[in-house]
Order: C-alpha cells, then structure tokens, then sequence
C-alpha cells in the first residue's frame, strides 16, 4: 500500500512538474521563435553574458537552504524565517554588487550597451530571491499543479511583453523586459498561491544547522554554475556577441526538452526519495525505475533532436542560424546525460553526503579545464566536443559513488540504461539518414519526426522494455483520464 501510493504520488508529481516545465519551457520556446527573427544573434548573445551573472548569482543566494529544507521532514517556521531572511540579506548584496560593476563587464567584454543591460537585469537576484521559500514548499509537498499555474500565466503575459516590445523596435531591451516581467509574475503568484508570508524570525542555530548541510550544495552548485556558464564566457570574450548568440540558441533549442527532463528529475526525485531514505531496499528499487523510465524518455528526445536539427532551425528560425544547428548535435550529446547526473547526485544529497557531492564537482571541475582551453586556443567545436568526453567521466565518477552507497553499481546502472539507448541510437541514424534525401527543409523535418516515431515505437513494442510498459501504462491512464473529464 505504501509502495502504491509512492508511486501514485510520484507519478502525480513527475506528471505535473513536466506540465509545469512544458508551459514554462514550451511558451518560452515559441516566443523564442518570433524573437529569433526579429532580433540578430548579437542581441541574443549581450543577454547571454547578463544571464552568466545572474544565473551564478541566484546560485549564492540560494545557498543550498532550498534543499536543505526538503530534506528536513520535521522543519518548522523558524527555519523558513531564518532562510528568508538570509536570502533577502544576500539578494540585495548581490544587487549591489552587480549594478556597480557593471562598467567592469562592459569593458571585459568591450560592450558598452552591457552596462545599462547589466544594471536593469540585477533586480531579478532580488524579485528572485522573494520566492525562494514559496516555491521550495511547493516541491517539498510535491505540488506541481500548482506551479504549472504560476507557469503558464508568467510565460504568456512575459511573451507578449518581450513580443510587443521587438515590434515596437526596442531590440535588445525586449529579451530583458521579457525577462523581468516573468520573474516578476511568478514571484507574485507564488506569494498568492503558496500562502506562507514570512515574519521577523531570525535563529541561529536554525542557520547553522542548515547552512551546515547546504554549504557544501552552495559550493558545488556554485562550482557547476560557473562552469556551466564559462562556456558562455569563453564564447563572447574570445569570438564574438553574435557567435555568443548562435551557441545560446542552440542551447535552447536542446533545453526543450533536457532542462525540462533535468529539472522534472530533480525536483521530483528528490522530495521523493528523502521521504524514504531510511528503507534501503525500497530506496534502490524506486531509484532503478527512476533511472530506466528517465533515461529512456532522454535519450529518444535528445538523440532524436540531433538528427533534425538543421531541417528543424531553418524552418523555426531561418538561415541566419545555421551555426546553431551546427551546434545543436554536439550539445544534444552532452545534455542528454544531464538527467542522469542529477539523479546519481540527488542520491548523494539523500543520503546526506554532501560532502562527497562537493569533493566530486571540484574533481569534475578540474577535468572540464580541459574543454575550456579547447575553446580559448581551438575553437567552440573543439570545445563542446571536450565537454562530451567530460560528461562521460563524470557520469563515471557520479554513478560509482552513488552506487556505492546503494550497492548499485555502474555495471548494473549501464545494463539498465543500455537497451533504452540503444533503441535511441538506431532511431537517431534512420531519422538522420533521412536528411540527406533531396527534399525541401519543412517536407524533411515532417517526414523525420513521423518515420522517428514510428521507429521507436516499432523497436518498443518489439522488446516489450519494463520502462515502456511503464511509461504507456501511465501515458494511457492520463488519457483515460482526460476524456472521462
């Protein structure tokens, strides 16, 4: 009974945070795909190296608190206080810190328009910053419809603001109204919808205990955050904004669906899989579904991308980003991995081993210089190609502690994953081949998505895979549902 209703509570889960990132990631897409051709590569490329900011900033702010509150299944208001309070103090640090560096910015990178750019863009540390209790509540009961609300309407109201203003001729200032006015919205909306509203509550020995797990989280996020964006770094320092602009959308196109896998997986399994931390046996038998049925869905999804990605740009975007579907592949290749180092290091987390999370992200850091130098003294193909080769060794490094804790080991994990990506790879080479018959850029991405998913169809059903099954028998349940509604 316990079992079915972790189950129950996990699919519910999984089924909501993926609607969530759908309408979040999906309506993003689409507008996307209206800037694109109103906007040049430059413009997408000066807000690329605004976000490198943002995104390590909200990283700090964080501080490793929002899990560390998930963890804790017996924490109380004081300790919510204490890490708002925290939040709020480090928000309007960072604030400060980046409006009056931003001529610092500007210079590094011999852009002048970053300064005004980089002053505006700081307030989203703080509109962030507001609803980083909220929304760690909301996971932590596993209440994703509600978020998929906040998502929707925050990804519709930004678009049309970003939209209007890229008519209007307010060029680069669109991607960041955009910006702002989603932040802003979903800040407001988790207000409403969560209903915590913080007090004057401050305890430190609240902050030391929680900081005293999640400091280890702040540096290995901190440490993954930057390593993340240096890429981004690299990019716009040694070749250009609009090369820059090429990669981000190549990016984006790829977290369609990785970032959207990548985050369902860690905000589900986590809750999840802390609520029964304790029961050994059950934790490894939860954990193994998670990673067949995920990495299944993964590698169809990405491999997949990678073989329409040109067709698939020049039609959504045109021919003035054939770079990014030069990039897309390469990327593909390395973002479908995502979802599985998130799942091996939420198990660290789970098991409280925080501290081998860090000691891992700085020896997986060390290894991903390599792929930057190919990118300072190569070029940005050598570079993302280095970082596939990175991600196989820290997927190595992740899986063989993890497993260590779970008596799961890597050889166990790569025969559970092996069929799915098998399966992904003979789909991805059909599909593939397909683009090379004489044929127009729309007839050949319609003919591709049809004969790659009546492929991969044909191959599951043939194999009958247990994560198939599991994935149909929940697929046809919703549906099931849905028309009964």
């Amino acid at each position: 009974m316990a079992e079915e209703s972790l189950r129950n509570k996990t699919v519910k889960g999984a089924s909501w945070s993926f609607v969530d990132n759908l309408a979040n990631q999906g309506i993003t897409f689409l507008v996307g795909l209206v800037l694109a051709r109103l906007l040049s590569a430059e413009e997408y490329g000066l807000i690329g190296i605004i976000t490198i900011f943002i995104a390590v900033f909200n990283s700090i702010v964080d501080s490793g608190f929002s899990n560390a509150l998930i963890r804790k299944n017996d924490a109380k208001d004081i300790d919510y206080n204490t890490v708002f309070i925290t939040n709020m103090v480090m928000s309007i640090v960072l604030f400060f810190a980046l409006f009056f560096s931003s001529s610092l910015i500007a210079d590094f990178f011999d852009q002048p328009q970053l300064k005004p750019l980089s002053q505006v863009m700081a307030s989203i540390v703080i509109i962030n910053a507001f609803a980083i209790i909220q929304r760690t509540l909301l996971v932590k009961q596993i209440d994703f419809k509600t978020q998929t609300k906040i998502s929707l309407i925050s990804s519709i109201v930004s678009g049309v603001v970003g939209i209007a203003m890229a008519f209007c001729n307010y060029g680069v200032w669109s991607l960041v109204g955009q910006q702002i006015s989603r932040q802003l919205l979903n800040t407001i909306f988790l207000w409403v919808f969560a209903k915590w509203y913080p007090k004057m509550q401050f305890s430190w020995r609240s902050f030391k205990e929680l900081f005293g797990f999640g400091w280890k989280l702040l540096v290995s996020g901190l440490i993954d955050t930057v390593w993340r964006e240096i890429y981004q770094v690299v990019i716009g320092k040694c070749y250009s904004p609009a090369a820059l602009g090429q990669y981000t959308r190549a990016q984006q196109f790829s977290s369609v669906f990785s970032s959207n896998l990548n985050s369902v997986v860690q905000r589900v399994s986590y809750p999840v899989l802390s609520s029964i931390q304790d029961d050994k046996e059950r934790l490894k038998q939860a954990y193994r579904r998670v990673i067949k049925v995920t990495m299944l869905v993964t590698f169809v999804l990405m491999l997949g991308l990678a073989a329409v990605a040109k067709p698939m740009i020049l039609v959504l975007i045109g021919d003035k980003w054939l770079m990014a579907a030069d990039l897309l592949p390469i990327i593909c290749f390395t973002m479908m991995l995502y979802p599985l180092h998130s799942l091996n290091l939420n198990m660290l987390q789970v098991q409280g081993r925080s501290d081998l999370f860090l000691r891992l992200e700085i020896i997986k850091k060390i290894v991903g210089v390599i792929p930057i130098l190919l990118g300072i003294f190569i070029d940005i193909y050598w570079m993302l190609w280095g970082s596939v080769a990175t991600g196989l060794f820290a997927y190595y490094l992740n899986s063989y502690y993890s497993g260590k804790l779970l008596n799961y080991n890597i050889v166990e994990q790569v025969k559970d994953i092996l069929p799915s990506f098998l399966i992904a790879s003979s789909m991805a080479a059909i599909t593939y081949a397909v683009s090379l018959l004489p044929l127009s850029p729309f007839v050949l991405l319609i003919l591709q998505l049809f004969v790659g998913a009546a492929i991969t169809i044909i191959l599951c059903e043939s194999i009958q895979l247990e994560e198939y099954k599991e994935i149909k028998g929940i697929a046809l349940a919703l549906l099931q549902k849905i028309f009964r509604k």
